[in-house]
């Protein structure tokens, strides 16, 4: 038996997501979040991935959502194609990245425990997806922004926890020299990032 959506209900969410209805976004990732997250989870099935791809696609459907055409099908079809294309480049970006946190861990009867399995689901709601895309949109955008020496030393500094002296050591510089780097790179960081509130302030208002 057939389960899918109606397209006429999917369509009319999508043309006003389009117009910026973020009431029709909301109610168009209740009518589809589980569908598309069973998409993201049959080629991605690492459970923490897959939440972060779904955010990823509805992210996607909310900037794209204009370019959506009756004669391109089924609207869920299409939201699939999204979440699909978004699930394959996950494993292609995970690929190239390096295991460094495992999500097993041994338990008491020597069997390992898969951690989130047992971790309580605080899925964020819709509107909270897009919130956050957005600050990490502003975010990268504002680390592109610095030079390469400040963009070295905050990522150091605050990702892997050198201190002054260490960022010196590793990046064999003076550490007045770091300390400025440091120091340069947060204030112009924190100016472009007010910026970027600024602007996202005036979008939601």
């Amino acid at each position: 038996m057939d389960t899918q959506p109606p397209p006429e209900p999917l369509a009319g969410l999508l043309s006003r997501v389009a117009l910026g209805d973020r009431g029709a976004f909301e109610a168009l990732y209740r009518a589809t979040c589980s569908q598309l997250f069973g998409v993201v989870l049959r080629i991605n099935s690492d459970r923490s991935q897959a939440e972060e791809v779904l955010q990823e696609t509805f992210v996607n459907i909310w900037r794209s959502a204009a370019s959506y055409q009756a004669l391109q099908g089924h609207p869920l079809a299409w939201l699939s194609r999204i979440a699909r294309n978004r699930a394959i480049d996950s494993l292609r970006r995970r690929a190239t990245e390096p295991d460094t946190i495992s999500r097993y861990q041994g338990g008491d009867d020597g069997e390992e425990q898969d951690l989130l399995a047992r971790s309580a689901s605080d899925a964020p709601g819709p509107l909270e997806l897009l919130d956050r895309a957005s600050r990490r949109h502003a975010l990268e955008h504002c680390m592109g922004s610095l030079s390469g020496e400040q963009r070295s030393c905050l990522a150091l500094a605050y990702y892997q926890g050198y201190s002054h002296a260490e960022l010196a050591e590793h990046l064999r510089e003076p550490l007045g020299t770091v300390k400025s780097w440091v120091r340069r790179g947060l204030l112009s960081l924190r100016k472009c990032l007010d910026r970027a509130a600024g602007l996202l302030g005036a979008e939601t208002a």
